[in-house]
């Protein structure tokens, strides 16, 4: 039996390989199958059929058709989504609790002066009757009511509620049929950047879905053991790593994955927009990062060019790590080949002098990227060239805390920085201790206004 769903998107939006459909508020549709991300519908009002965003579909007369609630998102995610580019001060949403079953949170991007933008939330505690209330002095009937309320008068919130959180449209669905593609098939629009082994353009796939499109220069590698390498890399799947979605595997060879919108982190930081971030905000990109890691050492994998310039940044400010053209899989070790270049003020000591990467060469190189975040990107080890960098890390010397930098993020680069490789943290351990750095010191609620 089909079930009704009413769209949430306000928006029209034309999806491939079908005809588009029109996904107003309040239009029908009856789902045909499920993927990921994106489900096939029907629109009952006008029989069109195409993809669309799960996250834009509701089943109907039920609370997630309302835009401001968000059911499964976690206090985390809640904040990163409030304080991203296309959310302002008053923006909300309501949202399950995760520590206590049944009952809801409203949360509000508030901006204080000293602080800049900050997440505030109140718990929507419920009566016997099945009313809601986040004072005692005013209930209400529905979580409409509740909203329509405090659309109109803050009466002790920290803002008055302006608009429903608005998040990001999930990346167009790739066909799993589709991996080496003809070189016609895309078509290269604006040079993005250029390095040691090619270059990176924004470009589009079959002249309608926007891509990032990595060129190698021929003969960097055999395109035989290119093939191998990328299908190895394209098991790889994460919200925080850069997603890889095609090759062309005839020199010179090309890699196309997700397009990123605001580039790499090292030149996002120095932007005007950039240079605007706080700590909170830097220490949670930094948490980013240590996640897409804690998933790549779960695989057993290493990435080996662990840096700021290979995070990529997307409209939303989330990380996502780019670049695995020498990350492998491995069993214990990835020997380097005698001679490979790769990038000294990253490297741990042990790969430098021995040519040995490990996943614990890449926590050496993730204490110098949380450097390079904290100092807006500056260069790691400012005023050294990398032969004075070899010689003062075989005195041990390790880099001064950065200036404005918490001394407990401090504490976590030396640690990332032991001279034993296992006394180094894991990236779960990181990934922990950076999303919960102010827990700490920041009220769970809200008091009732």
């Amino acid at each position: 039996m089909n079930l009704i769903f009413h769209v949430r998107s306000e928006r029209r939006v034309t999806f491939h390989p079908y005809s588009s459909l029109n996904d107003y508020i309040d239009h029908a549709c009856c789902f045909h199958c499920r993927d990921g991300d994106w489900w096939l519908a029907k629109s009952l009002l006008t029989g069109d059929e195409g993809f669309i965003p799960c996250t834009f579909v509701a089943k109907a007369h039920s609370l997630e058709v309302e835009r401001w609630f968000f059911k499964d998102l976690s206090r985390r995610e809640t904040e990163r989504l409030l304080v991203a580019p296309a959310n302002k001060p008053g923006s909300f949403l309501i949202r399950e609790s995760e520590t206590t079953k049944g009952a809801l949170s409203l949360s509000i991007r508030d901006l204080v002066a000293e602080e800049g933008d900050v997440v505030k939330h109140y718990k929507i505690r419920c009566l016997d009757n099945g009313g809601y209330y986040i004072s005692p002095s005013i209930t209400f009937s529905t979580l409409q009511e509740l909203v329509k309320y405090y659309t109109r008068t803050a009466d002790g919130l920290c803002q008055r509620l302006n608009a429903p959180c608005k998040a990001m449209l999930p990346q167009q669905p790739w066909a799993q049929d589709e991996w080496e593609i003809p070189r016609s098939t895309l078509k290269m629009m604006e040079r993005l950047g250029a390095g040691q082994f090619g270059e990176v353009w924004m470009g589009y796939y079959k002249g309608r879905q926007k891509v990032a499109i990595k060129t190698l220069k021929e003969g960097t590698m055999e395109p035989a053991a290119f093939l191998q390498e990328a299908n190895l890399m394209k098991k790889l799947k994460h919200d925080r790593l850069v997603h890889l979605h095609a090759v062309v595997t005839m020199e010179p060879i090309l890699i196309v994955t997700e397009f990123m919108c605001n580039g790499c982190l090292l030149d996002f930081l120095k932007t005007e927009e950039g240079r605007k971030l706080k700590i909170p905000k830097l220490i949670d990109m930094s948490g980013q990062v240590a996640e897409g890691m804690a998933y790549i050492e779960g695989k057993n994998y290493i990435h080996r060019d662990l840096r700021a310039a290979n995070i990529l940044v997307n409209e939303m400010l989330h990380c996502k790590i780019a670049d695995f053209g020498l990350a492998r899989i491995i069993e214990t070790e990835y020997k380097a080949q005698e001679g490979a270049k790769f990038p000294i003020k990253w490297t741990a000591p042990e790969a430098i002098n021995y040519g040995t990467f490990t996943i614990k060469s890449d926590v050496w190189s993730f204490g110098i990227l949380l450097t390079e975040i904290v100092t807006y990107g500056r260069i790691p080890y400012p005023g050294m060239t990398n032969p004075e960098v070899i010689r003062q890390l075989d005195q041990f010397y390790r880099m001064p805390c950065p200036e404005g930098c918490p001394e407990q993020l401090y504490d976590l680069m030396m640690g990332c920085w032991k001279e034993k490789p296992e006394e180094r943290p894991t990236f779960e351990h990181l990934q922990h201790t950076l999303n919960d750095f102010f827990i700490a010191t920041e009220g769970a609620y809200e008091m009732q206004p």
